[in-house]
Formats: structure tokens, C-alpha cells, sequence
């Protein structure tokens, strides 16, 4: 991903660079060897005139040049769009209020259930969400809480399990994006009559301790993972 990221301000650069010292010249001489993509015709005396063999070498370099800047222009297109790709089925969602973001599958549903942030579910499915909590707090750090096992396992049991389930934590990992520390584990919460096999990601905020949680019944994990998985990814946190 950095590398298809980096790419474009990176061709822009030896563009501008290129545009900038040919602006810089006062005369091109037709005799004169040139790498720069852009050439600007000039009316040249008679007795200036380049040789046949001179003008056949200009010609065959003012073909390459245009040869590789379609190549250049044509693989930063494909950078684009693969990157553009990745996000294909998802909808973006953009809270300028408490200041976090994350994306969820496209055909689920925003629904409003008391003391949660945001809910999107699907309509057939109801083991398939995805939510986030927001609780106000004084840390400037999740570490501060205790490792990304102990936080886990706290959270698990306390806040997104009711009582009554059995739960299991099956992985805590710390990350960081931009700089801020965030843990992301997954569990899975079992109840009389299912099973819900689920992700989080925790971190602190602008002032606040950010939760999403989403997952799915555990009969549909394989087919949901992926995209469950790039829901908890996509999750940030920004400055409000």
C-alpha cells in the first residue's frame, strides 16, 4: 500500500521538476540533447538548420519521451484504481463530531439502539453489525488501562457480552496509525441457541475511549471474515 501511495507525488515531482527547468531555458536548440518530457517548438533560421541525422535522433527521442510518460501515466492510473478497489462494497462513515471513521459492507442498515454511537446491521442477518461506543475519560493512552489481553478480557466480560454468554478471548494485538496506540482483538460470545464470533478495536481520543465491535454468527464466519475484518481495520481516530 505505501508503495502505490508514494507513487503518484512521486511522479508529479519529477514532472513539475522537468516543467520547471524547461521554463527556465530562454532558447532550445534543436541540435541539443534533451530528457525533459515537454518540448516547445521555436522557428529556427535557415542557417541553424539541424542535419537529417540530427533531426532523426531528436525525433526518436522526442518518441521515447512520449513513450514513457504514457507508460508513467498508465501505471499510476492502475495505482489508483487498485487502491480505489480495495474499499469496493463498503460505505464510508464520518463522525466530524467526536472525530473517528470506519467503513461498512454496502446493503447493511443504520439502525438507533439507546446508548450506542452509530449501528449499521444487516436485515436479514442480525448477528452481522457493526457499532461504536463512546465514552468520555481522562487517559491520553489505552495502555493506560493494561495490556491489550487484560483490556480485552475486561471489556469482553463488562461491556460487549451480556452476563449470561460464555465467552472467549481468542486474540489481542496492539498496532498503532499515526502514531496512536490501538488493540484490536477477537472473541466469541456463546448463548443458548448461537454462537457470534466478533472483532473490536479500542483506542483514546479527544478526550474519549472509542470502541467498534462488529462480527457475525458463527455458522457465517468464513464467508464473513474478510469483510468484518476490514470494517475493524478501516477504524481512526482524528483530531476534532
Amino acid at each position: 500500500m505505501a508503495t502505490l501511495q508514494n507513487s503518484p507525488p512521486l511522479h508529479r515531482t519529477l514532472v513539475l521538476n522537468s516543467f520547471t527547468k524547461l521554463h527556465k531555458q530562454s532558447t532550445f536548440h534543436c541540435c541539443r540533447r534533451s530528457n525533459s518530457f515537454l518540448v516547445r517548438a521555436e522557428h529556427t533560421p535557415a542557417s541553424s538548420t539541424c542535419s537529417p541525422s540530427q533531426d532523426r535522433s531528436r525525433r526518436r527521442q522526442v518518441l521515447a519521451a512520449g513513450t514513457i510518460a504514457s507508460w508513467v501515466f498508465l501505471t499510476n492510473q492502475h495505482s489508483v484504481s487498485f487502491a480505489a478497489e480495495n474499499k469496493k462494497g463498503f460505505l464510508p462513515v464520518t463522525d466530524k463530531t467526536d472525530g473517528y471513521e470506519f467503513v461498512y459492507p454496502f446493503g447493511w442498515q443504520e439502525v438507533t439502539v439507546e446508548g450506542q454511537d452509530k449501528v449499521f446491521k444487516d436485515v436479514i442477518e442480525p448477528l452481522e453489525t457493526v457499532s461504536v461506543n463512546v465514552f468520555p475519560t481522562v487517559k491520553r493512552d489505552i495502555k493506560e488501562f493494561g495490556s491489550p489481553q487484560q483490556v480485552a478480557e475486561t471489556l469482553i466480560k463488562k461491556v460487549l457480552a451480556p452476563p449470561t454468554q460464555k465467552t472467549k478471548l481468542i486474540e489481542a494485538v496492539e498496532h498503532e496509525i499515526d502514531g496512536k496506540t490501538y488493540y484490536t482483538f477477537e472473541f466469541v460470545a456463546k448463548a443458548p441457541n448461537y454462537t457470534r464470533h466478533a472483532l473490536s478495536t479500542i483506542s483514546i481520543g479527544n478526550g474519549k475511549f472509542f470502541t467498534l465491535t462488529t462480527g457475525a454468527n458463527e455458522r457465517r464466519w468464513g464467508k464473513m471474515k474478510d469483510k468484518l475484518h476490514t470494517v475493524v481495520d478501516s477504524f481512526k481516530i482524528f483530531k476534532v
